[in-house]
């Protein structure tokens, strides 16, 4: 019998470490569940079966953690749940050419944000605040970082 709580206790506590650094993010209940029940488990196998059968629990908990973390980390089987930092979308290369003092027409209402016609070209501008109607002759006064800053023709 208490080998069977020796290894209820080690198993659940390897799922739950397992758990803790694949599934849940930050320390939460599953890890420290899962230390817990792992030091439960060595502490029953060196008080109920002896020192050496704890020795070997403990150096069995470890080698096993470390496979399955090694097997695990290797697999694809986690790809579908991890998260996924790669940027696959670029900045458009060919963007019209729009300069500071280029004239045109709001193509959109800009509500700040909207479309203009600058040198034939339809694209989004912003103005600093105000709000300008369909038709409305701009002028612009500011690109920066790849945003166009408009306002009204006077």
């Amino acid at each position: 019998m208490d080998i069977a709580i020796v290894v209820v206790l080690c198993l659940v506590g390897i799922l739950l470490i397992l758990a803790e650094i694949f599934l849940i993010p930050g320390v939460t209940i599953a890890g420290v569940g899962g230390v817990l029940f792992s030091v439960a488990g060595v502490y029953f196998a060196f008080s109920g079966l002896g020192s050496v059968a704890g020795v070997c629990t403990l150096v069995a908990m470890i080698i096993v953690v470390g496979i399955l973390f090694v097997v695990l980390v290797k697999s694809r089987a986690l790809d579908a749940i991890s998260l996924q930092t790669d940027i696959l979308s670029t900045v458009a290369d060919n963007l019209p050419i729009v300069r500071t003092g280029d004239e045109g027409e709001t193509v959109s209402r800009l509500n700040p944000v909207g479309k203009i016609r600058v040198n034939g070209f339809i694209i989004e501008a912003r103005t600093l605040g105000e709000f300008m109607d369909e038709g409305t002759d701009i002028v612009v006064f500011s690109v920066l970082l790849g945003q166009i800053f408009v306002k009204e023709k006077v």
